[in-house]
């Protein structure tokens, strides 16, 4: 009951995965910190400190805390102000024999900053993964209705045609911008590693009683045990808070993406076009019965507005970092850092789950395209009695007229377009009306658009999702459900 009486975000509560919400979890930062002492450990006593293997063998026996440690944790906190020195207190309580060397040269953000950096990779790793299913399953949408001609718009106007699926091509364009954003954020990541209070190396520099091979291998040899392919060369004592910056440009980024691919979705709804999935047992509206509201593109475009937002703290966060640190970036980045990467990953979830069942109306389109085609196949109508001998202005002046008379009749009297029953009654154009039928044709209205997808998918989308860690995590077909 204690939990319904404290707010919890909803990010974690209510919407995201396990593994997004556990890799933020103070289960895992604290069991991360005793990982980075371990590794700092192993590396000191491999270049000749005093370190017992006994030590080293408690540390790796300990390395997950119990409920025991957290709350042992907790009240060193609240008695020493101060994180990082409480658990190193509660550590060196289960391996007494590594007390005296846990932590031995380091300052705080050798633990929270190599942690943050650690996080930021693995984080960026479940966007990726996470992206790449939603590009797929987009994709495959794409391909299913690379010919379905639909009215296309610009400023939400009645425009030329293209097809559902090369609308859904303009999305997935995005999205691979973005995955190449990620992806490239992700490999430009480096480790704070070993750099002391300042940056200087100054306690290592002591330790290692002025020998600076050994000060410059101690930093190599923990960049490389926690898995990270190098080190920041010069760093105060956080590595810079611009890292932030080009870790969270890309989740903005990718927000702008989502919101608009969810709206296009919303709108689309409103035409009863396509229509994101329904369940049977869904209840649209508590007054309104019938409503089939697009709850879930809404829910994407409500967090992609924070996701683009939070970009912001990283900005100003970053800018007023007083010459080797100040303590102000430390309360924003704690919450700054876990939800722009907890709302990126419902974003993809809930964009998952919409792609996966995205429902396409086809009659719904046909009807909305014969209301428009008429006028569009005009120019084409002209140009065919032109060929039968027809005279170029005088049948420009007849369609003028009738389309001006359909066009009363549909915005005057809220009726059917009739242009082509005009011209067809119309004897001016009897020498045509044998090729109305191929001239009204849809599909001779969309240009390349089939072609179009096709090309796309196959030089740029398939191409993008071959690497090895994709084809793994694609070749799962897992489908996303939403929790809510």
């Amino acid at each position: 009951m204690e939990d319904f009486n404290v707010y919890q975000t909803p990010l974690s509560s209510r919407y995201a995965s396990k593994e997004m919400a556990h890799l933020f979890s103070p289960a895992n930062r604290f069991h991360t910190w005793r990982e980075l002492w371990l590794n700092l450990a192993i590396a000191e006593k491999q270049l000749g400190l005093p370190i017992s293997d006994e030590a080293i063998e408690q540390m790796k026996e300990n390395l997950y805390l119990d409920v025991q440690q957290f709350e042992i944790a907790a009240v060193e906190e609240k008695k020493r102000r101060h994180d990082v020195m409480a658990h190193v207190h509660t550590f060196g309580q289960v391996a007494p024999a590594a007390a005296g060397i846990i932590h031995l040269g380091a300052t705080s953000c050798y633990v929270t900053d190599n942690a943050d950096l650690i996080f930021l990779r693995e984080a960026l790793t479940l966007v990726i993964q996470k992206l790449a299913v939603v590009i797929q399953r987009l994709s495959a949408f794409a391909s299913q209705y690379r010919d379905l001609p639909t009215l296309g718009f610009t400023h939400f106007q009645p425009a030329q045609l293209t097809t559902v699926g090369k609308r859904a091509t303009l999305w997935i364009q995005e999205l691979l911008w973005d995955l190449r954003n990620l992806q490239r954020a992700r490999e430009d990541l480096g480790f704070r590693g070993v750099k002391g209070t300042t940056g200087t190396q100054a306690s290592f520099l002591a330790l290692f009683d002025g020998d600076h091979d050994k000060v410059e291998e101690l930093d190599k040899l923990v960049t490389s045990l926690c898995g990270f392919g190098y080190a920041y060369p010069v760093t105060s004592q956080t590595y810079s808070r611009k890292i932030d910056i080009d870790v969270l440009a890309p989740l903005a980024s990718f927000g702008a993406t989502a919101h608009k691919i969810a709206t296009d979705l919303r709108l689309l709804a409103n035409l009863k076009e396509v229509e994101e999935p329904f369940e049977s047992t869904q209840i649209g509206s508590s007054a309104m019965a019938y409503k089939r509201n697009p709850m879930r593109s809404e829910r994407v475009c409500s967090l992609a507005r924070h996701l683009m937002v939070v970009h912001q703290n990283a900005l100003m966060t970053s800018s007023v970092q007083w010459f080797e640190r100040t303590l102000d970036d430390s309360a924003n980045r704690r919450i700054t850092l876990p939800e722009a990467f907890l709302t990126a990953d419902i974003v993809l979830t809930t964009l998952q789950n919409v792609s996966e069942g995205l429902v396409v109306y086809p009659k719904v389109i046909a009807r909305r395209i014969s209301q428009e085609l008429p006028f569009m196949a005009t120019e084409n109508i002209i140009m065919a009695i032109v060929k039968k001998g027809g005279d170029r202005q005088e049948a420009h002046e007849k369609i003028r007229v009738l389309s001006h008379e359909a066009a009363y009749q549909v915005k005057q009297l809220g009726l059917e377009n009739d242009l082509i029953d005009r011209v067809r009654a119309d004897p001016y154009f009897d020498p045509i009306k044998s090729q109305l039928g191929e001239l009204l044709n849809p599909s001779s209205f969309i240009g390349r658009a089939p072609e179009q997808v096709d090309k796309f998918l196959a030089e740029w989308v398939h191409p993008a999702l071959a690497i090895p860690e994709l084809q793994a995590v694609l070749a799962k077909g897992e489908k996303a459900e939403l929790s809510v």
